[in-house]
């Protein structure tokens, strides 16, 4: 009997860690108060791709991680991200064109490993995704008031600053996600196309202007003490008591855990899977190919920058792209680039924003968080979760100083990352029956190399970016005993049917 043909495993159907079966999930799609409408092509997804990753981690990300970080081998890191998440989107890929339902990591991991840790990484893709939105939308309002030859539109109101700016994009993208995800597609392309244009005139010009003594050294001999001490050090380096550094081969190895950042995009490609027209040929497209254009653009950038001015020229938390060209005496390319950045920042937001949605409405769906969000209507669009998440977001953007918070993304996007790498051996195993529209090759070597890696980068976090991790997900795990364990869809049928045994 050959592996394919073998009888599927049985779903556990009760506790904590039940499991929702593919079919199950494919059948809840077709409810009709709960429908999304399928609307999205490959192109589509690789247009969402490029546009949520290629924004604020190109355009500022980048200076600030070679003055400080890494050096002129920031290029490097920036591959050794790519990596991690090439094989994490190679997992990604498969579950996406097996299970092709709203939610991403949080509904592959209902169909691996069960209700609970589906929950745990939704709480987590929530945190991901709002605090990403938040984070881009400051920058975003930045950006405005570089262009408006202005300081950041912010206003003072008793003790607090109103950012107006960050809360001026999220309402206007609120609106246009409400409107279908097909116009959100079809906005989202003119504005990537626009900062597509502005990173190639980047990379061109700045080719020009490449000293290559400003290379050497390439990996920069290591500062110790200068990325941090006591909480703000790595993980690693507090375990094993390296103790902080900036340059040499620890701060390349920091570097990698910063700019990864700069990739998340392609996660969230997966949680549009049910509004996907043939969704097992255009999801692994959409998520393989605009990882590969953003990955090529990444390095052009990190090579042209480091290239134009020495590294220590951009060591401080104000250097930016421009930065080098104004130092190469450019400065009328300063303002094509603001509004580069500008277009750049605006399709970040909104894609993450979309994503966000998506993976709260999967989980009301399952009733893990109130069922009414769910409802979706004649227009195919869960408005009541987008109009949500816009307050939420606003709000955060608006008034909460995220500063070093960023990290707080990485961190909960590695974690579903590795989730899902370990979830394609789940399932190959409980399930070798499945049609897959892709098949991630060399299991288990690749999911296991994936989950290596995305753990690697993890340890190279903070401290205190792990503590504050911990509280969140502590505070899921309350959030699911007193409140999603009792209203869950699957608990529900499964209390039913014991009752009609009975």
């Amino acid at each position: 009997m050959s592996r394919a043909d073998r009888p599927a495993k049985t779903p556990r159907t009760t506790g904590w860690f039940r499991t929702k079966s593919i079919e199950q999930s494919i059948e809840d799609t077709d409810e009709p108060d709960t429908k999304l409408r399928k609307e999205l092509g490959s192109w589509d997804l690789t247009v969402f791709g490029v546009a949520v990753a290629v924004g604020a981690g190109i355009f500022t990300l980048t200076a600030r991680t070679a003055g400080n970080v890494a050096g002129p081998a920031v290029s490097v890191a920036f591959v050794l991200a790519a990596i991690a998440c090439g094989l994490a989107a190679l997992c990604y890929a498969e579950f996406a064109s097996t299970v092709p339902v709203a939610g991403s990591a949080y509904t592959f991991s209902y169909a691996a490993f069960g209700e609970f840790i589906a929950w745990i990484i939704g709480w987590d893709l929530i945190l991901e995704f709002g605090l990403a939105a938040a984070v881009v939308a400051k920058a975003w309002s930045l950006y405005l008031g570089d262009l408006l030859g202005t300081a950041a539109p912010v206003l003072q109101i008793g003790s607090l600053n109103f950012d107006w700016g960050a809360l001026l994009i999220v309402v206007v993208l609120t609106v246009l996600i409400a409107s279908g995800t097909k116009l959100s597609s079809r906005v989202s392309l003119v504005i990537t196309a626009i900062k597509v244009v502005v990173v190639l005139f980047v990379v061109v010009l700045g080719a020009f202007y490449i000293k290559v003594s400003n290379y050497d050294p390439y990996i920069p001999p290591s500062q110790p003490g200068s990325t941090g001490e006591g909480l703000r050090q790595s993980l690693f380096s507090f375990v094993t008591g390296a103790g902080g550094s900036s340059f040499g081969w620890y701060g390349l190895l920091a570097a990698a855990s910063l700019v990864f950042f700069a990739f998340i995009g392609f996660d969230v490609v997966a949680t549009t899977a049910e509004e996907t027209k043939e969704p097992q040929k255009a999801l692994p497209r959409g998520i393989l190919g605009s990882l590969a254009i953003v990955t090529v653009l990444y390095v052009a950038v990190t090579l042209v920058l480091t290239g134009m001015v020495k590294y220590t020229d951009l060591a401080g938390d104000s250097a930016t792209l421009a930065t080098a060209f104004e130092l190469n005496g450019l400065t009328w390319a300063k303002n094509i680039i603001s509004f580069g950045a500008l277009a750049g920042l605006t399709t970040v937001v909104m894609v993450l924003m979309l994503g966000q949605t998506r993976v709260l409405f999967a989980m009301s769906r399952d009733g893990l968080v109130p069922r009414g969000l769910a409802h979706t209507g004649k227009k195919g669009t869960p408005v009541r979760t987008t109009i949500l998440v816009g307050v939420i977001v606003g709000l955060l953007a608006a008034f909460v100083p995220l500063g070093t918070l960023e990290e707080m993304v990485n961190i909960g996007t590695l974690f579903a990352f590795v989730l899902v790498s370990a979830g394609v051996l789940v399932l190959r195993k409980t399930r070798p029956d499945l049609e897959r529209g892709f098949r991630v090759p060399w299991v288990p070597l690749v999911p296991i190399l994936a989950v290596l890696a995305c753990l690697w980068l993890m340890l190279n976090l903070s401290v205190e970016t792990w503590l504050r991790f911990l509280v969140w997900m502590a505070a899921g795990v309350v959030i699911y005993v007193l409140y999603s364990r009792r209203h869950s869809v699957m608990g529900l049928r499964e209390a039913e049917k014991v009752k009609t045994e009975k």
